[in-house]
């Protein structure tokens, strides 16, 4: 005697007189589905995943090679403004309208590509600079800086910018003068100015 079906099956679903229950039905040709890892991994669809994943990797690419320049400063040149250890992105497209202007922070390419120097322009082409009792002067004025915060003693004779000349200097001028890496640059090594 078989034993009553009836309770332990759902009230959607129906014995049939040969003892089989009707839409319990099983395919053994059913793909199993992708596990959690392979899900999350590579999402349901993988082909539309791993095209997103070659967009993405593409863009970056372009992103950090012709656009920003990720940068570590290192050193205490341009404290307080920028501290040492800090991350920061240099936009090379900054200067495609316009030249640098005075007070601007930028990248100084000093040995390659990857050595560069983060410093703020104080001169522009043409321009008398100098150090009188710790403040830059511009043909003989002294410049308001209120970017610098640390009191400084620097002298120097003032020189003359070329046609295509920029004085860069650092911010922490709190600093020996002879530990400080600042005067003139081309306008070709300056690769663009600081993004944060």
């Amino acid at each position: 005697m078989s034993p009553d079906l009836s309770r332990l099956i759902s009230p959607a679903t129906k014995a049939r007189p040969d003892g089989s229950v009707a839409g319990s039905t099983v395919n053994s040709d059913a793909t199993p589905s992708p596990s959690w890892l392979r899900r999350l991994i590579l999402g349901r669809n993988p082909r539309f995943t791993l095209i997103r994943a070659g967009v993405l990797a593409l863009t970056a690419f372009i992103v950090f090679r012709f656009i920003l320049i990720p940068v570590r400063v290192t050193g205490g040149s341009m404290e307080p403004t920028y501290h040492d250890r800090r991350v920061n992105f240099i936009n090379q497209l900054a200067y495609r309208s316009h030249e640098p202007r005075r007070g601007d922070v930028v990248g100084v390419r000093f040995a390659g590509r990857s050595v560069m120097l983060l410093k703020r322009v104080v001169g522009l082409p043409g321009e008398l600079i100098g150090f009188s009792n710790g403040r830059v002067t511009v043909n003989g004025r002294p410049l308001d800086e209120p970017y610098v915060k640390l009191p400084s003693d620097w002298n120097r004779y003032p020189v003359q910018l070329g046609p295509e000349d920029y004085f860069v200097v650092g911010d922490n001028r709190s600093m020996p003068i002879e530990n400080h890496t600042f005067g003139i640059c081309k306008r070709e090594r300056i690769l663009g100015r600081t993004l944060l």
